[in-house]
């Protein structure tokens, strides 16, 4: 049994189908609480351990002043002359910038083993989680779907689940369901602590009493009038990420093939759904008659593909989504944003990334660029170099690329992406393509720069240290040198943590301790503010431990 490319990107067509629930007992998204209202401001909480500049949110925007000669703040309120105030600078960063790093590609990761693995278009992977201190990939061959487990991410092993057959044997990695973007949910019971989110469909009867029972939880588009079905988005739940049940009643009706992604925030203490939409106006109420042509633009309509995101507190009941990430002026005119890839930087939850496929339409290739958040909900593209391009034509992955989740660290400090490249353009004939899995790897976690190419310096907005030693991940060269300083809130130094204590970082180093000259000490129970001075650094991240 063969699946085709757009079942492997999002891996969610064996969860289809399943009627809608007749049950009246459903979550009211009406009727959910919002959050009380936070404090915002600084000191800020990290939830991981880890903090990567992928965009400016940690940087200090820095403040100034304009003073008069007998140093008096006169900002605004003073009565000098043209000439009569200077500016004076606190913590205003300077000569520095971000920069996303291309990956490495590496692979075929796995290629095909068993007899269920044989005489297909080749294997593929839906999404790769750090589990249990294991790599586990969901994803599928040709028997159907299935699971890998690895230690390194380069030997990968087939665990013998006892769940799906094939040829008279049990002992194989088949699973009896496909699923797409597996997520943990730490907050749920035991039986529910995987989840997923995939495609399905239901038919126009189910879609009447849907839309009655729920006015605000389905759109227009979920109708294809031109496959004759009801495009739904079903919730699934595991106690182990192998046995799956289906949730009753879909979370909403909205058109998103294919890629899916989920996940749990926890600043938020809701789930969060991106999905695949639309860039596209309403149609005008003046329009006459059936609309026969798709509003699809790559079918001869007007809408360009984009991202949806949606969040609810019930992982059983969601909104439609809204477009948040739209093919901006920054692309080509004929570039769309074909899948979202959302996941976040291994070991800090909160620093939010994606991995979208730009799908280029005049040749029919594909991009995997970096775009990144501080909430999830406003994303901006990280300047820089595309992180994984199609391959020359004629290699394994040289046709076109797409990115699924996670992110994950490998046991050497590595980030790897994990993908699945095909050998023809994605709306090529498909009659003989093949594809394989693959992984986009940053040595020593390096996947995005804050770079000063000379001189250059920032601080960081206030932390609580969540560890009271501090690592650094960054590379200087010959000439150059990184330095760094421990302020407390009122931005005074800490007693022995000045640049002038501070040892200087040179050369490339990986985890490398940040020490001063009394010691390498941070306090953990007070607001701290790093302050970087650089000179020809690049800087990918730090590390409390």
């Amino acid at each position: 049994m063969d699946m085709s490319r757009k079942e492997f990107i999002g891996m969610a067509a064996a969860f289809a189908g399943g009627a809608a629930s007749e049950s009246s007992d459903v979550f009211d998204l009406e009727r959910q609480a919002d959050p009380p209202p936070v404090d915002t401001g600084e000191p800020y909480d990290l939830l991981g351990t880890r903090m990567v500049f992928t965009n400016w949110f940690y940087v200090r925007p820095g403040s100034f002043g304009w003073y008069d000669a007998q140093g008096r703040n006169v900002t605004v309120a003073g009565s000098e002359g043209p000439f009569g105030a200077t500016m004076r600078r606190v913590d205003h960063p300077h000569g520095i910038r971000l920069r996303a790093e291309s990956a490495r590609r590496r692979g075929p990761v796995i290629a095909p083993e068993r007899p269920w693995e044989q005489g297909g278009r080749g294997l593929a992977f839906g999404c790769v989680l750090m589990d249990g201190g294991r790599l586990r990939a969901w994803g599928g061959c040709p028997a159907g779907p299935c699971v890998w487990e690895s230690a390194d991410g380069v030997a990968w092993t087939r665990p013998k689940l006892g769940v799906k057959e094939h040829e008279g044997s049990r002992e194989t990695n088949l699973l009896d369901a496909g699923v797409g973007a597996v997520f943990v949910d730490p907050s749920a019971p035991d039986q529910e602590r995987y989840k997923s989110v995939t495609l399905g469909d239901i038919n126009v009867e189910q879609y009447a009493a849907f839309r009655a029972r729920h006015p605000g939880r389905w759109q227009p588009r979920a109708y294809r009038k031109d496959v004759g079905h009801v495009y739904a988005l079903r919730g699934h739940v595991s106690p182990d990420g192998i046995r799956w049940r289906t949730l009753p009643e879909p979370l909403c009706l909205e058109h998103s093939d294919t890629q899916i992604v989920a996940y749990r925030d926890v600043r938020l203490g809701k789930y969060v759904i991106y999905t695949r939409s639309y860039m596209i106006g309403p149609r005008s109420p003046r329009a006459q008659g059936e609309n026969i042509v798709w509003w699809g633009g790559d079918a001869g309509g007007p809408g360009r593909r984009s991202i949806g995101r949606t969040e609810s507190s019930d992982f059983a009941a969601f909104h439609v989504s809204d477009v948040i990430v739209v093919p901006g002026p920054d692309l080509r005119a004929d570039d769309v944003l074909y899948t979202n890839c959302r996941t976040c930087i291994p070991q800090a939850p909160d620093q939010h990334l994606m991995f979208p496929a730009v799908w280029h339409t005049y040749d029919d290739t594909t991009t995997v660029v970096l775009a990144s958040s501080h909430d999830g909900r406003v994303w901006q593209f990280v300047p820089g170099s595309s992180v994984l391009d199609t391959a020359p034509f004629g290699e394994w992955d040289g046709g076109c690329v797409f990115a699924q989740p996670d992110l994950v660290e490998l046991p050497n400090g590595d980030f790897a992406l994990p993908y699945t490249g095909y050998d023809v353009p994605h709306k090529y004939p498909r009659g003989q393509y093949r594809y394989a899995p693959g992984l986009a790897v940053w040595p020593k976690g390096r996947i995005v720069a804050l770079e000063a190419e000379q001189s250059g310096e920032f601080a960081t907005v206030g932390i609580i240290p969540p560890k009271s030693r501090l690592l650094v991940n960054a590379v200087t060269k010959r000439g150059g040198s990184l330095l760094i300083e421990a302020a407390g809130m009122t931005g005074k130094p800490l007693p022995g943590r000045a640049f002038a204590d501070a040892v200087p970082i040179l050369g490339d180093r990986f985890r490398h301790p940040v020490t001063w000259k009394d010691g390498d000490r941070l306090p953990t129970d007070a607001g701290v503010i790093l302050r970087f001075r650089m000179d020809q650094v690049k800087l990918y991240g730090l590390d409390f431990v």
